[in-house]
C-alpha cells in the first residue's frame, strides 16, 4: 500500500471514530437533559431549581452544538417536513380540545 492509501484509510478511519463519538455525545446530552429537566421539575427549593434550570440551559446548548456539527457534516439528516404536516401539527396545537 502506496502512503496516499494509508493517509486515506487512515483519515477515513479517524472520520469514522469522530462520527461515532459526537454521536455518544449527542446521546449523552439527550440523556443529561432529561435527567436535568426532571430534577428541576421536581424540586422544592427555589434556590436549587434555579441552579437546575441554569445547567438544563448550559446542557441544552451544548446539545445544539454538537447536534449542529454533526449536521453540519452530514452526520445527521434530518428531513424537510411536508407543508401538510406542518399544517396539521399548527391545527393540533392550536385546538388541543377539538381532537
Amino acid at each position: 500500500m502506496n502512503n496516499s492509501q494509508s493517509s486515506t484509510s487512515q483519515s477515513g478511519s479517524a472520520q469514522m471514530q469522530d462520527k461515532e463519538i459526537l454521536e455518544d455525545v449527542l446521546t449523552s446530552q439527550k440523556h443529561l437533559t432529561e435527567s436535568y429537566n426532571t430534577f428541576a421539575n421536581e424540586c422544592v427549593t427555589p434556590n436549587i431549581r434555579d441552579e437546575f434550570m441554569r445547567i438544563l440551559e448550559e446542557e441544552h446548548q451544548i446539545q445544539a452544538e454538537v447536534f449542529d456539527d454533526m449536521k453540519k457534516r452530514g452526520w445527521y439528516q434530518t428531513p424537510a417536513a411536508e407543508q401538510q404536516k406542518i399544517q396539521q401539527a399548527k391545527q393540533k396545537f392550536q385546538n388541543p380540545g377539538q381532537q
